[in-house]
């Protein structure tokens, strides 16, 4: 198989991979949510609303040309108009992530995924979202830097009650301002938000500004706690964090971002923590900072950089063109978020003679050996066992050794 079959065959499976997700998501939103008879804006119900009898479905097309935007390892929200409204369903609930092949844990989330659906919409839409509770606590959803009415704002105890678990809530607002959110919880945020209730809005311009892009990009940045073996996460986790992913994946679950060569390209990052910020390094090229979510950056306050620091509860949009072919990195530089389960609490091994311990402690236990002495690099290639349901920090298979840079982010493939 030549690069291009190779690369048409890799693209047909994304695509198959994103329609899938998005397939299962609307079989779990119910779809035809807001049909007459459903719950009234900002009020609860024991039930799902019911379907709609004419639901007519929204196409992924956008003004002024502006293409879709394209989720790896996710999808977006299927929307139906509803007497000129777009209407959505999120449904919160635990489920098993699987982080990568050898690694699952119990997350909380939308529509069966973390972060969810990412929620597609265009300047000046009216959007009806009915919200599902199925957590065993109470919850809502905040609309971060979206500007809407007070009530609307889902910040539990401030703008509305609660949501009971089993119980259903509406919101309904107008998208005023195009760019680049996020959804959350905002009830017992500590553990909702470290668990996984997170996700993204894309609000495409009316009019577009800017080039024309080709290619539009969502990743959103998560961190997590999970001890080796582990069923869940630990919420209660403020440092020490070992996995580090986006749109819920590490490698070698990551899908790589497929490109052209002189295409032009979108990325919107998102980063909703719980505590570390993120400086996203791109390899191969340099880039401009487009947006935030306060807004457009004019085109002459934008610099060229290689790197962008997406803050905690922030989101960040990058543009550029790339100039060559080839598969590059792209990760967070913080050196220890491209380890997954990494153990922190270690002694200082490095430079340390350890014949003598070797010596003594192979007469207990013959398979002893002491690692991290000459430095970690070799544990990627090593093959000892591990255990149940673990991840441990391990490099991954390149096209010449083995890579530990691309082991939480995915990486760029431009063609």
């Amino acid at each position: 198989m030549n690069r291009r079959s190779f690369l048409q065959a890799g693209s047909a499976a994304t695509a198959l991979g994103i329609m899938t997700r998005a397939e299962r998501a609307g079989a779990q939103t119910h779809e035809g949510h807001g049909a007459p008879g459903g719950p009234t804006q900002g009020q609860t119900a024991g039930q799902t609303p019911p379907p709609a009898a004419t639901p007519a479905a929204v196409a992924r097309r956008f003004p002024a040309g502006q293409p879709g935007v394209t989720v790896p390892n996710g999808g977006t929200l299927p929307l139906r108009v509803v007497d000129g409204v777009k209407v959505g369903h999120l449904v919160v609930e635990s489920f098993p992530n699987a982080f990568s092949p050898d690694l699952t844990a119990e997350v909380w989330g939308y529509n069966g995924t973390t972060p969810g659906p990412v929620i597609e919409l265009v300047e000046g839409d009216r959007l009806r979202m009915y919200v599902t509770n199925r957590l065993p606590e109470p919850t809502t959803v905040h609309w971060h830097g979206i500007v809407l009415p007070n009530g609307m704002d889902g910040v539990s105890g401030l703008n509305q009650r609660p949501i009971p678990p089993g119980e259903t809530w509406v919101y309904e607002f107008t998208l005023r301002h195009p760019g680049t959110f996020m959804y959350h919880s905002h009830f017992d945020e500590m553990t909702q938000i470290a668990l996984g209730a997170v996700g993204m809005i894309v609000v495409h311009p009316r009019q577009a500004r800017g080039p024309r892009v080709d290619r539009d990009f969502v990743l959103m940045a998560h961190e997590w706690k999970i001890e080796a073996g582990a069923r869940r996460p630990d919420p209660n986790a403020m440092n020490d964090f070992n996995v580090l992913t986006f749109n819920g994946k590490a490698f070698p679950s990551t899908e790589p971002l497929l490109v052209g060569k002189g295409e032009r390209v979108r990325i919107r990052l998102g980063n909703l923590g719980p505590m570390d910020h993120h400086p996203i390094h791109i390899h191969g090229l340099w880039f401009h900072v487009t947006a935030t979510d306060g807004g457009y950056v004019p085109a002459s306050a934008q610099r060229p950089e290689t790197t962008v620091l997406v803050p905690v509860g922030a989101t960040r949009v990058i543009e550029f063109v790339p100039p060559e072919s080839g598969d590059w990195a792209m990760h967070c530089h913080m050196t220890h978020h491209v380890m997954m389960q990494m153990a922190h609490g270690l002694p200082n091994m490095v430079g340390m003679d350890p014949r003598v311990l070797e010596r003594r402690m192979s007469r207990a236990m013959p398979e002893y050996m002491t690692m991290g002495h000459r430095g970690m690099g070799g544990m990627g290639e090593m093959r000892m066992d591990i255990p149940p349901n673990s991840a441990p920090m391990r490099g991954g298979p390149g096209p010449h050794s083995v890579s530990y840079t691309h082991l939480t982010l995915p990486t760029k493939r431009i063609v």
